[in-house]
């Protein structure tokens, strides 16, 4: 676990606070979009789809600090659009470090040499920098040739000025185990502080549908990857809990917790998740969670969400998981996934009815983009 242990026992007291309160619903973790611009178009990408005025928009230092100690969560991350864009991102980066929160710089670093001498090296800073591949499969996944080589020099520079430093790496359709395998042990080359693994969400304004994985084809990937990586007796360390790692290696039936990683951007606090972008937003974090029909959302409860394994949506129910059975955890710590046995069953579909299932059976590569309706581009 790429996790070091000023930030586990962190937030380890945090999550022992929160469950001695009794508080049901608290936020592990704050997404906060400074910005919905980006300097690539990804294949998988549904931040983008905005029109010009707002693609232009930012979050304001004070507003990022303020949902930052609004909504109390001990880690931060700033994913986008591109965070180096913001101009002022120097001074939310500092503004949350010196607050003590763990920050996760996400970027595709073809800024980060360029911008590299605005930030300090600290415990409480991450860079996490995109790559999803080797090069080949990288420059495709950003549809921009060049990117995996300045990736990689920005994670060298990161690593000899002393920060940390991780890899988010999003999982699409048709990689092979095998180059997954090659690109994780590549990574630990680098000197990362571990990798952020995690299936692509089917963002419903993704310019491209089919690269996205199914729930069952995300299990058999991970259990086939985790497969040669012990057949090499590899050393991947991944900065995420080893609870969720078997959860989308297909041995957990875990339901998603939405409040877990709440979201923060121009529009305000969305409703109810990251991924999730057309079921609104609200100003302040107290009516977040004290509106969202959070009963509405989770695999089975809604079709958008019957897809998702994403690291933000399960990391959290992964944790709490964690808490309450130590000795379950520690063995899958100790000897990871179990990649051989039957996997979890899926969760009972809630909404509609048996004979509506095949509705959301539809394979995630026959789904089109839908296209705006004329009023709401006015």
């Amino acid at each position: 676990m790429g996790v070091p242990l000023i930030q586990q026992v962190t937030v380890a007291r945090y999550l022992l606070g929160k469950k001695l309160a009794g508080v049901k619903r608290y936020p592990l973790v704050l997404m906060l979009e400074p910005l919905f611009q980006c300097n690539l178009a990804c294949a998988g990408c549904g931040k983008i789809d905005y029109e010009k005025d707002i693609l232009q928009q930012r979050v304001s230092v004070e507003k990022a600090l303020a949902a930052a100690a609004e909504c109390g969560a001990p880690m931060v991350s700033i994913p986008g659009g591109e965070p180096l864009i913001h101009k002022e991102m120097p001074q939310i980066v500092a503004g949350l470090v010196k607050m003590k929160k763990f920050v996760y710089l996400c970027t595709n670093a073809i800024l980060l040499k360029k911008h590299i001498n605005d930030y300090t090296p600290s415990p409480y800073l991450t860079m996490s920098i995109h790559l999803d591949g080797l090069e080949k499969r990288h420059d495709e996944s950003v549809c921009m040739d060049g990117v995996f080589v300045k990736a990689v020099e920005a994670i060298k520079m990161c690593v000899e000025r002393g920060f940390r430093v991780t890899i988010n790496c999003t999982l699409f359709s048709g990689e092979p185990p095998e180059e997954i395998a090659d690109f994780f042990d590549y990574a630990m080359t680098l000197g990362v502080e571990g990798i952020t693994v995690s299936p692509g969400y089917s963002y419903q304004h993704a310019p491209r549908q089919d690269v996205f994985l199914g729930r069952t084809s995300s299990k058999q990937l991970f259990r086939d990857v985790f497969r040669i990586g012990r057949a090499r007796k590899s050393n991947w360390k991944f900065n995420q809990s080893p609870m969720f790692l078997d959860f989308i290696a297909g041995n957990q039936a875990y339901q998603c917790e939405p409040w877990g990683t709440v979201t923060y951007n121009v529009f305000g606090w969305q409703k109810p998740c990251y991924l999730l972008v057309d079921e609104g937003h609200v100003s302040t974090y107290k009516e977040l969670m004290e509106t969202t029909q959070w009963e509405n959302y989770g695999v089975g409860k809604n079709p958008k969400c019957d897809n998702c394994m994403a690291h933000c949506g399960f990391e959290g129910t992964a944790v709490n998981d964690t808490f309450a059975n130590p000795l379950k955890a520690a063995r899958v710590a100790l000897f990871g996934p179990d990649i051989d046995g039957p996997m979890a069953p899926d969760l009972p579909i809630l909404y509609g009815n048996r004979s509506d299932a095949a509705a959301v059976r539809i394979p995630v590569s026959a789904i089109t983009k839908k296209a705006k309706p004329a009023a709401e581009k006015a």
